[in-house]
């Protein structure tokens, strides 16, 4: 193997071998450690948490990290080989790899591929359909002006000025005044999100997050060999009147702990997802936001804000204000917000943005012309019309999808899944499920073998949490949705059958 697709360094595995929990098995048999290490590895590559073709540290540098004994280590890496989970080759080390025959890891949280999407059910992926006829209308002016940008270079590293004029008036339309040189167009949230991460974050740098809290960054965070403090979200769901499955209310910061991470860990940055937050939908107040960015500001720790759900407040009460953007609260904070069109307008544009102070826009338009140069052209056109033109219409669309989608599962959930529970958020783009003990992970490989693709609760951790919870995005439509349960309660029934363990059998702790 000739180019590593990743590299995973000693304290990176650590990180992810210590999410990779497995539950005790019934009995009190134990097993050796390095049949442990083994299955935590092989079901990181499972399911795709570790990618293919990844290089592992060498025997005596994780040895070092996990406090195990390098023939431990030794011994985990020849079963995985022997089992097909890894190549090595002298002088090149260990990458990981699949048995021969195998099907690539199935991974809830990417697009089911296009041979698949007939016979698969996605409730994977949070992401809406293009709001028609809207996108075709606008990609149809935006090819008007193409001729326009054609004659030059056509590369804009910080963006076409279009765009970052109609992202910056958003901005300030929500109560931020922003001008165009605080605005950096991207590919994509995650486009920005590795900008910013680059510039701001060292390895070994804490970051805070909540928890849960969105899977791609985490896992990011993670592969940067970033070190995560998660700080639990507040869990203010209300109980059933017969204390069962909740009715309402919703999650919230714990602004205790959030003070005593900050002043105690010192966090290079927190990341914080504060508008119809992913997974739980939540939606925090002005007031606890001015409170955390406080905090922030007197441990001197950057404010990362993810906003690419903020527009979709489709359970908000009509004509109840939203939150200003978190950045609006606290002008001495230090505070970056990442935007996206891929949650609102449709995510094949790829289009996310930065909103910073003008250096840092500067700084971060010279280092990403060393990787991607710019955004294309025409999908900056295409979201820059319907960021100006189509705004409101879109959004009501988009929203009266969610509102009727969301309604649907509420009803089909309590009918067909009455022992699970989850709270009706005021907006965001999926339900965050607790399945009454049943393993998630379990749930999602049995989906998978038959076609239901299921995130995880896991996904959404940083330590291995959440192993008895789901997310279910609200994508499909609101007709497809009864189906769609009761395949799902099919699911569950099967997997409750099969002891609703992840499915290894060696489960014995590590000491990562």
């Amino acid at each position: 193997m000739a180019d590593w697709q990743t590299t995973v360094t000693p304290p990176a595995l650590a990180r992810l071998l210590a999410s990779a929990r497995l539950p005790e098995p019934p009995g009190t048999a134990r097993r050796p450690a390095y049949r442990t290490l083994a299955a935590r590895i092989r079901l990181l590559v499972s399911e795709g948490r570790l990618p293919v073709g990844a290089r592992l540290p060498a025997e005596r540098e994780l040895a070092l990290a996990l406090g195990l004994s390098r023939t431990t280590v030794a011994t985990a890496y020849e079963a995985l080989r022997a089992e097909g989970y890894l190549h090595s080759r002298r002088g090149s080390g260990s990458w990981t790899a699949l048995p021969e025959g195998s099907a690539p890891p199935g991974d809830a949280l990417h697009p089911v591929p296009p041979d698949e999407q007939g016979r698969t059910l996605d409730l994977g992926v949070a992401a809406l359909p293009a709001p028609q006829p809207f996108l075709s209308a606008a990609a149809a002016r935006a090819v008007e002006q193409l001729p326009a940008y054609a004659a030059g270079h056509g590369h804009y590293p910080t963006g076409v000025p279009v765009l970052r004029e109609a992202v910056a008036r958003r901005f300030t339309e929500r109560g931020l005044p922003t001008t165009p040189d605080q605005i950096l167009i991207t590919i994509g949230a995650m486009g920005a999100l590795h900008l910013v991460r680059q510039a701001l974050l060292g390895r070994g740098d804490r970051v805070a997050v909540e928890a849960p809290s969105y899977a791609h960054t985490l896992q990011a965070l993670r592969l940067s060999e970033a070190r995560l403090v998660p700080v639990p979200l507040a869990d203010g769901r209300r109980p059933g009147p017969d204390g069962g499955p909740g009715r309402g209310g919703t999650f919230t910061w714990d602004l205790p702990q959030w003070r005593r991470v900050l002043s105690g860990a010192a966090p290079k940055a927190a990341y914080v997802i504060p508008d119809f937050h992913n997974p739980t939908g939540a939606l925090i107040d002005e007031e606890q936001r001015r409170e955390l960015l406080a905090a922030a500001r007197s441990a001197g720790t950057v404010v990362l804000v993810d906003e690419t759900t903020a527009e979709l407040g489709w359970g908000v009460p009509g004509g109840a204000p939203l939150p200003r953007p978190t950045a609006a609260l606290d002008r001495a904070a230090q505070v970056v917000t990442v935007g996206s069109a891929g949650k609102l307008l449709w995510g094949g544009l790829r289009i996310g943005w930065v909103r910073a102070a003008p250096a840092l826009v500067r700084r971060l338009a010279t280092t990403r012309v060393y990787s991607d140069v710019g955004a294309p052209v025409l999908d900056q056109l295409i979201a820059a019309e319907l960021l100006t033109a189509d705004l409101p219409a879109v959004r009501e669309h988009q929203l009266t999808r969610l509102r009727e989608t969301a309604g649907a599962f509420t009803a089909a959930l309590h009918a067909q899944l009455p022992h699970w529970s989850f709270a009706v958020p005021p907006g965001g783009l999926c339900f965050w499920v607790a399945t009454g003990g049943v393993s998630g992970a379990a749930l999602a490989r049995t989906g998978e073998r038959a076609g239901v693709r299921l995130a995880a609760g896991n996904r959404f951790g940083s330590d291995g949490a959440f192993e008895h919870h789901i997310r279910i995005p609200l994508t499909l439509p609101a007709a497809a949705v009864p189906d769609a349960v009761r395949r799902l309660a099919e699911v569950a029934a099967r997997a409750e059958e099969d002891g609703g363990w992840p499915g290894s059998e060696d489960h014995q702790p590590l000491a990562v």
